[in-house]
Protein backbone atom coordinates (compact mmCIF):
# COMPACT_ATOMS: atom_id res chain seq x y z
CA UNK A 1 0.00 0.00 0.00
CA UNK A 2 1.01 3.38 -0.25
CA UNK A 3 2.56 5.37 2.32
CA UNK A 4 0.69 8.19 1.71
CA UNK A 5 -3.12 6.58 2.46
CA UNK A 6 -1.48 5.87 5.96
CA UNK A 7 -0.24 9.25 6.30
CA UNK A 8 -3.80 10.94 5.53
CA UNK A 9 -5.50 8.42 7.81
CA UNK A 10 -2.89 9.45 10.69
CA UNK A 11 -3.79 12.81 10.12
CA UNK A 12 -7.61 12.50 10.29
CA UNK A 13 -7.20 10.68 13.62
CA UNK A 14 -5.11 13.58 14.88
CA UNK A 15 -7.64 16.47 13.87
CA UNK A 16 -10.13 14.40 15.15
CA UNK A 17 -8.68 14.85 18.64
CA UNK A 18 -8.25 18.21 17.80
CA UNK A 19 -11.63 19.31 17.23
CA UNK A 20 -13.08 16.93 19.97
CA UNK A 21 -10.50 19.16 22.49
CA UNK A 22 -12.14 22.37 20.78
CA UNK A 23 -15.61 20.92 21.25
CA UNK A 24 -14.84 20.71 24.74
CA UNK A 25 -13.37 24.14 25.70
CA UNK A 26 -16.18 25.95 23.98
CA UNK A 27 -18.52 23.72 25.51
CA UNK A 28 -17.21 24.98 29.15
CA UNK A 29 -16.78 28.89 27.80
CA UNK A 30 -19.21 29.56 30.69
CA UNK A 31 -17.76 27.09 33.37
CA UNK A 32 -16.22 28.78 36.29
CA UNK A 33 -12.61 27.94 37.15
CA UNK A 34 -12.46 26.20 33.77
CA UNK A 35 -8.59 26.20 31.96
CA UNK A 36 -8.66 25.62 27.92
CA UNK A 37 -6.83 22.49 26.56
CA UNK A 38 -4.51 22.58 23.74
CA UNK A 39 -3.53 19.96 20.86
CA UNK A 40 -0.09 19.86 19.98
CA UNK A 41 1.28 17.56 17.17
CA UNK A 42 4.01 15.35 16.61
CA UNK A 43 5.30 13.29 13.36
CA UNK A 44 6.01 10.17 13.07
CA UNK A 45 9.37 8.32 12.84
CA UNK A 46 10.50 8.45 9.29
CA UNK A 47 11.69 5.77 6.62
CA UNK A 48 15.27 6.19 5.73
CA UNK A 49 15.67 5.39 2.43
CA UNK A 50 19.42 6.04 1.69
CA UNK A 51 21.72 7.01 4.78
CA UNK A 52 24.11 9.86 4.63
CA UNK A 53 27.54 9.93 3.19
CA UNK A 54 30.00 11.43 4.40
CA UNK A 55 32.04 13.95 2.21
CA UNK A 56 35.47 12.62 0.73
CA UNK A 57 38.95 13.38 -0.53
CA UNK A 58 37.38 13.75 -4.12
CA UNK A 59 33.45 14.07 -3.61
CA UNK A 60 30.80 16.02 -1.09
CA UNK A 61 28.32 14.83 1.02
CA UNK A 62 25.34 13.35 0.62
CA UNK A 63 22.23 13.59 2.65
CA UNK A 64 20.33 10.77 3.84
CA UNK A 65 17.06 10.31 1.82
CA UNK A 66 14.18 9.98 4.54
CA UNK A 67 10.03 9.55 3.88
CA UNK A 68 7.55 10.21 6.92
CA UNK A 69 5.16 8.31 7.58
CA UNK A 70 2.21 10.42 9.72
CA UNK A 71 1.12 12.52 11.91
CA UNK A 72 0.43 11.74 15.77
CA UNK A 73 -0.65 13.53 19.05
CA UNK A 74 2.28 14.86 20.84
CA UNK A 75 0.44 16.44 23.83
CA UNK A 76 -2.94 17.79 25.05
CA UNK A 77 -1.80 20.43 27.65
CA UNK A 78 -4.28 22.53 29.82
CA UNK A 79 -3.61 26.11 29.60
CA UNK A 80 -3.53 27.37 33.13
CA UNK A 81 -4.29 31.47 32.42
CA UNK A 82 -6.27 33.58 34.67
CA UNK A 83 -9.79 33.85 33.12
CA UNK A 84 -11.70 36.87 33.50
CA UNK A 85 -13.38 38.02 36.90
CA UNK A 86 -17.27 38.09 37.24
CA UNK A 87 -18.13 40.39 40.28
CA UNK A 88 -21.04 38.99 42.42
CA UNK A 89 -20.89 40.63 44.91
CA UNK A 90 -21.53 37.17 47.29
CA UNK A 91 -19.23 37.05 50.20
CA UNK A 92 -18.77 33.53 49.56
CA UNK A 93 -17.61 33.28 45.60
CA UNK A 94 -13.92 33.79 46.16
CA UNK A 95 -11.25 33.77 43.28
CA UNK A 96 -7.30 34.02 43.54
CA UNK A 97 -5.82 36.63 41.53
CA UNK A 98 -2.68 34.56 40.72
CA UNK A 99 -1.19 31.70 41.07
CA UNK A 100 -2.74 28.62 43.80
CA UNK A 101 -5.72 26.59 44.11
CA UNK A 102 -8.44 25.97 46.25
CA UNK A 103 -8.42 23.07 48.40
CA UNK A 104 -11.54 20.56 49.27
CA UNK A 105 -12.19 16.91 50.22
CA UNK A 106 -15.00 14.91 49.91
CA UNK A 107 -14.56 13.59 53.11
CA UNK A 108 -12.22 13.36 56.22
CA UNK A 109 -10.80 9.83 55.06
CA UNK A 110 -9.26 11.25 52.03
CA UNK A 111 -5.30 11.58 52.24
CA UNK A 112 -4.65 13.98 49.99
CA UNK A 113 -7.19 17.08 48.74
CA UNK A 114 -8.44 17.61 45.61
CA UNK A 115 -7.82 21.25 44.19
CA UNK A 116 -9.68 23.95 42.10
CA UNK A 117 -9.89 27.30 40.84
CA UNK A 118 -14.21 27.43 40.99
CA UNK A 119 -14.37 29.52 44.06
CA UNK A 120 -18.47 29.61 44.28
CA UNK A 121 -18.76 28.06 47.98
CA UNK A 122 -21.99 27.80 49.85
CA UNK A 123 -22.47 27.69 53.97
CA UNK A 124 -24.39 24.31 54.51
CA UNK A 125 -27.25 23.35 57.35
CA UNK A 126 -24.01 22.21 59.37
CA UNK A 127 -22.23 25.88 58.91
CA UNK A 128 -19.64 23.81 56.99
CA UNK A 129 -17.95 26.18 54.14
CA UNK A 130 -18.31 23.69 50.83
CA UNK A 131 -18.46 23.46 46.90
CA UNK A 132 -21.74 23.18 45.50
CA UNK A 133 -21.41 19.63 45.22
CA UNK A 134 -20.92 19.16 48.86
CA UNK A 135 -16.90 18.91 49.16
CA UNK A 136 -15.59 20.45 52.09
CA UNK A 137 -13.28 23.26 51.64
CA UNK A 138 -9.96 23.16 53.77
CA UNK A 139 -8.44 25.62 55.92
CA UNK A 140 -4.32 26.65 56.00
CA UNK A 141 -3.77 23.52 57.88
CA UNK A 142 -5.58 21.00 56.12
CA UNK A 143 -8.67 20.87 58.09
CA UNK A 144 -12.47 21.53 56.98
CA UNK A 145 -13.35 24.71 57.40
CA UNK A 146 -16.49 24.87 60.36
CA UNK A 147 -18.06 28.59 61.33
CA UNK A 148 -18.76 28.08 65.44
CA UNK A 149 -22.43 28.64 66.59
CA UNK A 150 -21.58 32.01 67.86
CA UNK A 151 -20.69 33.43 64.38
CA UNK A 152 -23.73 35.70 63.27
CA UNK A 153 -21.99 36.56 59.73
CA UNK A 154 -18.07 36.79 58.23
CA UNK A 155 -15.69 38.54 55.62
CA UNK A 156 -13.02 36.91 53.81
CA UNK A 157 -9.76 39.09 53.89
CA UNK A 158 -7.63 39.14 50.80
CA UNK A 159 -4.93 36.37 52.52
CA UNK A 160 -8.35 34.26 53.16
CA UNK A 161 -8.36 35.16 57.07
CA UNK A 162 -11.87 34.69 58.19
CA UNK A 163 -12.96 37.45 59.97
CA UNK A 164 -16.10 36.63 62.15
CA UNK A 165 -18.46 38.95 63.78
CA UNK A 166 -19.64 37.50 67.08
CA UNK A 167 -23.39 37.02 68.37
CA UNK A 168 -22.40 39.79 71.17
CA UNK A 169 -20.93 42.22 68.17
CA UNK A 170 -17.04 41.61 68.72
CA UNK A 171 -15.10 40.94 65.49
CA UNK A 172 -12.36 38.15 65.95
CA UNK A 173 -10.18 36.67 63.21
CA UNK A 174 -11.03 32.81 62.50
CA UNK A 175 -9.00 30.16 60.28
CA UNK A 176 -7.61 31.41 56.97
CA UNK A 177 -8.63 29.75 53.33
CA UNK A 178 -5.95 26.78 52.33
CA UNK A 179 -4.04 27.56 49.11
CA UNK A 180 -2.36 24.48 47.17
CA UNK A 181 0.61 25.93 45.59
CA UNK A 182 1.63 23.42 42.63
CA UNK A 183 4.97 23.24 40.41
CA UNK A 184 3.38 21.85 37.17
CA UNK A 185 0.08 23.06 36.37
CA UNK A 186 -0.34 21.24 33.58
CA UNK A 187 0.85 17.85 35.37
CA UNK A 188 -2.89 17.69 37.60
CA UNK A 189 -5.32 15.35 36.25
CA UNK A 190 -8.53 16.38 35.34
CA UNK A 191 -11.26 14.42 37.31
CA UNK A 192 -14.73 16.48 36.46
CA UNK A 193 -16.43 18.66 38.08
CA UNK A 194 -14.31 21.75 37.95
CA UNK A 195 -11.62 19.35 40.15
CA UNK A 196 -7.89 18.44 39.68
CA UNK A 197 -6.05 15.66 41.28
CA UNK A 198 -2.15 15.90 42.42
CA UNK A 199 0.13 13.51 40.45
CA UNK A 200 3.74 12.99 40.42
CA UNK A 201 4.48 15.19 38.15
CA UNK A 202 2.22 18.08 39.40
CA UNK A 203 4.72 18.10 42.24
CA UNK A 204 7.99 16.04 43.52
CA UNK A 205 6.59 12.75 44.92
CA UNK A 206 2.81 14.11 44.56
CA UNK A 207 3.36 16.03 47.61
CA UNK A 208 0.70 18.56 48.20
CA UNK A 209 0.98 20.90 51.58
CA UNK A 210 -1.41 23.12 52.61
CA UNK A 211 -0.75 27.25 52.48
CA UNK A 212 -2.04 30.48 52.50
CA UNK A 213 -3.12 33.00 50.20
CA UNK A 214 -1.28 36.22 49.21
CA UNK A 215 1.93 34.09 50.74
CA UNK A 216 5.43 35.64 49.19
CA UNK A 217 7.40 33.02 50.11
CA UNK A 218 4.75 30.63 48.55
CA UNK A 219 3.93 32.35 45.46
CA UNK A 220 0.24 32.47 46.19
CA UNK A 221 -2.15 34.85 45.04
CA UNK A 222 -4.83 36.83 46.82
CA UNK A 223 -8.41 36.17 47.21
CA UNK A 224 -11.11 38.48 46.15
CA UNK A 225 -14.20 37.66 47.98
CA UNK A 226 -17.42 38.71 45.86
CA UNK A 227 -16.01 37.46 42.79
CA UNK A 228 -15.47 34.69 40.53
CA UNK A 229 -12.87 33.78 38.06
CA UNK A 230 -14.12 32.47 34.87
CA UNK A 231 -13.56 30.43 31.57
CA UNK A 232 -10.11 31.02 30.46
CA UNK A 233 -11.77 30.18 27.08
CA UNK A 234 -11.50 32.60 23.70
CA UNK A 235 -13.97 31.94 21.63
CA UNK A 236 -12.29 33.63 18.51
CA UNK A 237 -9.17 31.67 19.20
CA UNK A 238 -11.11 27.97 19.42
CA UNK A 239 -13.14 29.16 16.30
CA UNK A 240 -10.06 29.96 14.49
CA UNK A 241 -8.66 26.58 15.27
CA UNK A 242 -11.59 25.24 14.44
CA UNK A 243 -11.22 26.31 10.80
CA UNK A 244 -7.89 25.32 10.51
CA UNK A 245 -8.72 21.95 12.16
CA UNK A 246 -11.65 21.32 10.06
CA UNK A 247 -9.33 22.26 6.49
CA UNK A 248 -6.80 20.08 7.87
CA UNK A 249 -9.18 17.19 8.06
CA UNK A 250 -10.45 17.90 4.67
CA UNK A 251 -7.17 17.71 3.09
CA UNK A 252 -6.01 14.54 4.65
CA UNK A 253 -9.13 13.16 3.15
CA UNK A 254 -8.43 14.02 -0.11
CA UNK A 255 -5.02 12.16 0.11
CA UNK A 256 -6.73 9.12 1.24
CA UNK A 257 -8.69 9.53 -1.89
CA UNK A 258 -5.78 10.50 -4.33
CA UNK A 259 -3.72 7.82 -2.98
CA UNK A 260 -7.24 5.41 -3.77
CA UNK A 261 -6.92 6.57 -7.40
CA UNK A 262 -3.56 5.95 -7.79
CA UNK A 263 -3.97 2.21 -6.61
CA UNK A 264 -7.13 1.69 -8.52
CA UNK A 265 -4.93 2.60 -11.71
CA UNK A 266 -2.48 0.11 -10.42
CA UNK A 267 -5.20 -2.58 -10.30
CA UNK A 268 -6.55 -1.80 -13.82
CA UNK A 269 -2.89 -2.17 -15.44
CA UNK A 270 -3.80 -5.92 -15.37
CA UNK A 271 -6.68 -5.36 -17.71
Amino acid sequence: MLRSMYSGVSGMKGFQTKLDVIGNNIANVNTTGFKSSRVMFKDIMSQTVSGVTAPGNTSGGVNAKQIGLGVSVGSVDTMHLAGSAQTTNNPTDLRIDGDGFFLVKLSDDQATPFLTRAGDFHVDAGRNLVTSDGLRVLDSTGAAITLGEDVTSFTIANDGTIVQTMADGTTQPGVQIGVGKVSNPQGLEKIGGSLYRMTLNANAEGALEPTTANNTEAGTGSIVAGQLEMSNVDLTSEFTEMIVAQRGFQANSRIITTSDEVLQEVVNLKR
